[in-house]
């Protein structure tokens, strides 16, 4: 089975994960949607930290440490970022991380991971616009999207199976510059959390 989901909270990834164990799905990948497995229910402990590594020994490494805290690695490659452990045993901590500045630092990852993000993007979308492939009055003018000779004038279902038919491609042009600014906030929710965390930590 397969879920698709948006979070800007570990925490509550953490606890929707564990919930989903609670009723017999077990996860097993992480890619743009999360992978579960039919699975006895249980009271799982699911745990997310947010890393890259540079060599694939420095991601065996990385597992291995935790393996010998009682995590199971159990989503996440070299590069994905997002690293996903599940507690296979009684004893150890009840957390991968051993204070709040290491629970913070993720959310720092994280957040410079969406900025340099955006910023690569903007000079694409530079050069897009200053050619005319994305239109930034396509708010006012969507009609100039549509590239379908006498697409006006159609009727009836030819213009209907025209119309559908160019709609994403015209949606694409017109509107693809939307994502800087999507990033942008994403961005600022990861970077607001690593702030807020940094600051609990300095009041503990």
């Amino acid at each position: 089975m397969k879920k698709m989901k948006f979070f800007t909270n570990f925490d509550r990834e953490e606890q929707w994960l564990n919930e989903m164990a609670r009723q017999g799905y077990q996860l097993i990948n992480k890619s743009v949607a999360y992978e579960f497995a039919p699975a006895k229910p249980e009271e799982a402990n699911y745990r997310i930290d947010y890393r890259f590594f540079k060599t694939r020994q420095d991601f065996e490494d990385y597992k291995a440490l935790f393996e010998d805290c009682g995590w199971t690695h159990v989503a996440g490659t070299k590069s994905s970022g997002a690293q996903y452990f599940k507690q296979t045993g009684d004893w150890g901590d009840d957390d991968i991380f051993s204070d709040v500045n290491s629970k913070a630092a993720r959310y720092k990852r994280i957040s410079d991971m969406w900025l340099s993000l955006a910023c690569s993007f903007i000079p694409l979308f530079a050069v897009l616009i200053s050619t005319g492939a994305i239109h930034i009055t396509a708010f006012v003018k969507p009609k100039l999207l549509y590239y379908t000779p006498g697409l006006w004038e159609m009727s009836g279902s030819q213009f209907w199976r025209s119309f559908l038919f160019e709609t994403p491609f015209a949606v694409m042009r017109g509107f693809s510059w939307a994502v800087i600014p999507i990033m942008i906030l994403v961005y600022a929710a990861f970077a607001y959390k690593a702030k807020k965390e940094y600051m609990k930590s300095q009041q503990e």
